[in-house]
């Protein structure tokens, strides 16, 4: 209180941090003057020895008190400076001044304080506040929240950041009694008998602290009137075990920064005595409100900053306030353009017009001198602050955060929100609180590790009633071993919830149980206090199991272990049993390709395929596989017999197929309601209104399907887009999100209403979606694009059986249900990659023709994903013989955009391009690649949906196949030899010496991961005879987009007329390849061309580069292109 009086700047450095960290910050601040208080040192030690060095040789201190006290009877001492010892008080000599103030001026645009935020590499940022926000906002809340100098606060966060405005300053304000709780009442029971028993009336808490108050309690405490929360997401399950224990609290979600100095919003949940039920309609995760007195909250469109966004769409969160900080401290460029990025001035409005004409005026005109604080005040300012939060504008007019923009994280490939994770496992009954990080494991791979803390009494108590008599009764060792090996069984139980939740890659590959989370002195979750687990803790867990069957497991078994253990995060050897599942264990596609990879050098030249790996996945099973493969006539003795072999139906599909028509409607309403195309003849359809379900929408095929719906030739007024997300907003936020990335969503389609999510998963029943929003897609939807799939070229049959073919039949019943409706089921040319179609292709000349029943296939596809596509191709085809109208489309290879360049960068045919200039070469193979831009792709598919009639099927039926076919295609020679069109040295090799260079590479640790590795196998495999591809019909896609295109009866009239080719934008040329490299380099995926390039690649379309300065970071197509 005296700095600011004084006029100084108050800065806070907290005794508990590391030495390292505290000259930093005294670095930042650079102070003039050093204080210590004299308890913190009783309580934490004396100033280290390193941080005294560096204040003494890099800091020009001016005063230094070595130790402050403030004794009850409010005598304020000093202590002594050597080398007058502690018995001189430093300060006796300025006593006399205490009744004089200052000859200072203090404005509102004053520092008075210096708060530390995280900053970029590490590096705190200092942010400077000022004098106006320090009153600004206390007489608002005391009438808003009805507090008074009658209130007992609490506090709970320390004096070492921010809060020292809102935990001190707030009841000084008030003349209000501040609590303070002994060290030892801030823990699980405890801190809520502190609070009953001291009579609290209002709290100011974060996320993590509120639920240290409630975790363990069973006392109520009734006084308490508002219970503030900021700092962290607040979610529902927090606010409802305080309702429980405090029945009369209103919580107050409160939002804000230290650039904002303070809270500047809230959202108010009424007392459970109150409102009981208010609860019930509230999200998951609380909003954060509106904003508090003269304070807007702006959700701003993230493509256009000129524009606000409208209720529902998701943009970046602006604070328009007159309290917020002057900015961050420092002079350095980098500093400045961080301010400028930042703190910026209001272009909503002319601030000109009203901030300082009147100021001005007032000062010309001589109404009255201005006051002596006006030369410390700046006059009025509109100025903005970007939080770096995503938000979205509700109904009510309050705002809700969906994230952050910077925290998604990319793992293998695939982008996740680490609090989605959370926000998944709070769900569970026995999990208090929970958090997700991503920590590096001994490989340097990222790895996803999530920490909770048990609800400890009630999981033993569950645990008693179960009879799991292996679990202790009570908490016997919270070391991290004790903690593992105790809650191992929740972990597992936690681990089931997230994988039922979640997709694979956002599952936790290590959950740790702790006893309480580790907190700052700020009051929330201290992330790099987080212990990280040893590799030989959980070693310890399986040592006994692993030691009891280690002398019955074959040699073959013991070598595949440590193979095993020389990839898997946290396991070794010893930890594996026969029974041991490779991805249950931690694996995933890029590690199981590694494996496959040492595998194959610790059995040299054993004959296995790659996906065997995936088909095996127990290490009992895949060592069998091993001695299967070194002894084909079974003489080794010491190989154990095969099991079971539970993959039958892997080799059975098609008869998979045939039983799976059992479950199919016996019949299909008549007509397809709005969308009764079978009459040529009929132009209505043209205009007609219709209503259309789509699966598969945030992919990138998905993505053009939807922009196709809404602004194609034929429009739907709606489409429901089938998403899988953890409800219908977070769906809507990833579906926009995935579709701006491309540039191809519309504000209009939200704001109209014409795009809608259901929130569900393609591989469970239903589609995962509840049974009264089937019922209404039933009644509403009158054609079904089925897009959706799980695309892997490993995986077999039996895994991908849920996602691809069950999600098929659930498809056509749904089609059968309610209104008649039409099926554009999107399948893929793999159901036609066997020798059959190869040798009717290319023996016999001929293309294989779009009516062909898929029995040439019916054995020896090669992957479960073409089998998976051929048997969900059978139902959809006996479907349409039952009367379901429709079209099967079966693409080849979608590339990206032919204008903008847009591509997939995990595409293997763009991998592939990547991986010939790591190796400098490319290999010569003369096949063709049938490769289409995603546009043209995207058409045939929602042009054969809505129009490819029935009257040239046979056999009555009411469905054909539509194939898309580039006209003319590429050879794989052309697509690669682009490269050293465009400038890049890669000379043609063959194709052996190629795959010489590629095994060199990945084996030579030093090199940076080859582009193609999680592919290694496919590719130094037999990639000659695995690309060949036959030649397609495509005369029903023709068909199809020339009845999209027009009227139907100019369509027919001119169905013998080729002049306006439908099919013209079919071919991918060496001119469309240049328009994909241009932009695999623009965002820094590929290198620019060598400085002799023979041709120049060519200028993308400024909206690009536009996209690609805001989206570059949010690796814009995550999946392979390949459908």
């Amino acid at each position: 209180m005296g700095a600011l009086k004084a006029g100084g700047t108050v800065s806070v450095i907290d005794p508990q941090y590391p030495p390292e960290r505290q000259k930093i910050l005294l670095e930042i601040a650079n102070p003039k003057f050093l204080v210590c208080i004299d308890r913190a040192t009783h309580e934490f030690g004396q100033v280290s020895d390193v941080v005294m060095k560096f204040v003494t040789q890099e800091l020009r201190i001016k005063s230094f008190v070595p130790a402050l006290r403030l004794d009850d009877a409010g005598h304020l001492t000093g202590g002594g400076v050597p080398p007058t010892g502690r018995d001189v008080d430093m300060l006796a000599a300025q006593h006399s001044l205490r009744q004089h103030a200052p000859d200072v001026s203090v404005g509102p645009d004053s520092i008075p304080t210096l708060s530390f935020t995280s900053g970029s590499e590490g590096r705190p940022k200092g942010v400077q506040g000022r004098h106006f926000s320090l009153t600004h906002y206390f007489p608002w809340m005391a009438r808003r929240f009805n507090l008074s100098e009658n209130d007992r606060f609490t506090m709970l966060s320390g004096i070492a950041h921010d809060p020292i405005q809102r935990d001190i300053f707030t009841p000084l304000f008030l003349g209000a009694c501040i609590v303070i709780p002994p060290a030892d009442a801030v823990s699980y029971e405890v801190l809520a008998d502190w609070m009953g028993e001291h009579k609290v009336t209002v709290t100011h808490l974060t996320p993590a602290m509120g639920q240290i108050l409630v975790g363990g309690a069973v006392t109520p405490f009734p006084s308490l009137r508002n219970a503030f929360f900021v700092g962290d997401l607040l979610t529902k399950k927090d606010c409802r075990k305080l309702r429980e224990l405090a029945p009369n609290t209103s919580i107050i979600n409160l939002y804000g920064s230290t650039e904002s100095q303070r809270a500047v919003s809230f959202f108010e949940i009424p007392s459970k005595a109150a409102d009981e039920a208010f609860l019930d309609d509230l999200p998951d995760v609380i909003p954060v409100g509106q904003g508090m007195r003269n304070v807007q909250l702006l959700v701003v469109d993230r493509d256009d900053r000129t524009k606000l966004c409208g209720v529902g769409e998701q943009g970046e969160l602006f604070i328009r306030a007159a309290g917020l900080a002057e900015g961050y401290l420092g002079s350095d460029e980098r500093t400045a353009q961080l301010n400028q990025s930042k703190f910026l001035t209001n272009w909503f409005v002319d601030a000109s017009q009203w901030t300082t004409a009147p100021y001005q005026r007032q000062a010309s005109a001589g109404e009255r001198p201005l006051p002596k604080w006006h030369q410390c005040y700046k006059g009025p300012r509109d100025r903005l602050y970007r939080t770096g939060d995503l938000g979205r504008l509700r109904p009510d007019g309050s705002v809700e955060c969906t994230g952050r923009v910077d925290s998604q994280i990319k793992i293998r490939g695939f982008r996740m929100e680490l609090g989605e994770i959370d926000a998944c496992l709070s769900q569970h009954p026995f999990v208090r609180e929970n958090v997700t990080i991503v920590r590096r494991d001994r490989n340097e791979e990222q790895t996803l590790v999530t920490y909770f803390v048990p609800e400890i009494k009630r999981w033993f108590q569950h645990c008693k009633h179960e009879e799991q008599r292996a679990t202790e009764p009570e908490l016997l060792d919270d070391s991290m071993i004790g903690m593992l090996r105790q809650f191992k069984s929740l972990s597992d139980d936690c681990k089931a919830l997230l994988a039922a939740k979640l997709p694979k890659y956002a599952v936790p590959s290590i959950l740790i149980p702790l006893v309480r989370m580790p907190l700052n002195p700020n009051g929330k979750i201290d992330k790099p206090a987080l212990p990280f687990p040893d590799p030989a803790d959980p070693a310890l867990l399986t040592k006994r199991r692993a030691s009891s069957v280690t002398a019955s497991m074959t040699e073959t078994q013991k070598q595949l272990a440590a193979v095993w253990a020389s990839v898997l995060p946290n396991r070794t050897a010893r930890m594996l049993v026969p029974g041991s599942n490779f991805f249950d264990e931690g694996g995933h596609s890029i590690l199981a390709q590694q494996m496959f990879f040492r595998l194959k050098q610790q059995w040299k030249g054993i004959d296995l395929p790659v996906r065997v790996i995936f088909q095996s996945q127990t290490l009992e099973a895949l060592a069998a596989e091993i001695d299967r493969a070194q002894d084909p006539i079974g003489l080794r003795l010491d190989a154990l017999p095969l099991p079971t072999d539970e993959n039958a139906a892997d080799e059975a599909y098609a008869a998979d197929a045939r039983s799976l028509t059992s479950q199919l409607p016996k019949t299909f309403a008549a007509g397809a309601g709005a969308l009764d195309a079978a009459a040529p003849s009929s132009s209505s359809s043209s205009s007609s209104s219709y209503t259309a379900l789509l699966t598969g929408a945030t992919g990138f095929l998905g993505s053009y399907l939807l922009h196709e719906l809404l602004q194609g030739p034929r429009p739907a007024s709606r489409v429901i887009c089938h998403v899988r997300a953890k409800d219908a907003a977070s769906g809507l936020d990833r579906l926009e999100g995935i579709s701006r990335a491309y540039g191809l969503w519309r504000p209009e389609w939200a704001s109209h209403n014409r795009v809608e999510v259901v929130a569900g998963d393609i591989s469970r029943p239903q589609l995962g979606v509840a049974q009264e929003t089937w019922a209404r897609l039933a009644d509403e939807v009158d054609v079904v694009i089925h897009n959706g799939a799980q695309v892997n070229w490993m995986l077999p049959y039996s895994s991908l059986r849920a996602a691809n073919v069950m999600s098929t039949l659930a498809c056509i019943r749904l089609c059968a249900a309610g209104k008649p409706k039409r099926l554009g089921f999107v399948s893929s040319t793999s159901t036609l990659d066997s020798a059959h179609y190869v040798s009717l292709s290319r023996k016999q000349g001929l293309a294989v023709s779009e009516g062909d029943s898929l029995e040439g296939s019916r054995k020896g596809l090669g992957t479960g994903y073409g089998q998976s596509k051929w048997a969900s191709e059978y139902l959809v085809r006996e479907a349409g013989r039952r009367g379901l109208a429709g079209a099967v489309i079966r693409p080849g290879y979608v590339t990206g955009d032919a204008e903008t360049g847009m591509c997939v960068t995990d595409d293997f045919l763009v991998r592939l391009w990547k991986g010939c200039l790591q190796l400098g070469a490319r290999p010569a193979i003369a096949n063709t690649v049938n490769t289409v831009p995603v546009k043209q792709v995207s058409r045939i598919v929602v042009a054969s949906s809505l129009c490819l009639p029935a009257a040239a099927a046979g056999g009555g039926e009411t469905l054909q196949v539509a194939q898309v076919t580039s006209h003319p295609r590429l050879t794989l020679d052309e697509w690669l030899g682009a490269l050293q069109v465009y400038g890049y040295d890669v000379p043609a090799v063959p194709y052996d010496d190629w795959c010489e260079r590629m095994s060199r590479y990945v084996s030579d640790a030093a090199k940076p991961e080859h582009a193609l590795l999680p592919l290694f196998h496919f590719v130094t495999g037999n990639l000659p005879a695995d690309t060949v591809a036959p030649e397609l019909d495509d005369a029903n896609a023709a068909a199809a987009l020339k009845l999209y295109s027009a009227g139907a009866a100019a369509a027919t009239a001119a169905s013998a007329d080729r002049d306006g080719d439908p099919l013209r934008d079919s071919a991918v040329g060496v001119d469309t390849v240049g328009v994909y490299l241009a932009y695999l380099v623009a965002i820094g995926f590929l290198p620019g061309p060598g400085q002799h390039q023979a041709r120049p690649l060519p200028g993308l379309p400024s909206a690009t580069l536009q996209l690609i300065q805001q989206h570059a970071a949010s690796g814009v197509g995550a999946r392979s292109s390949r459908t």
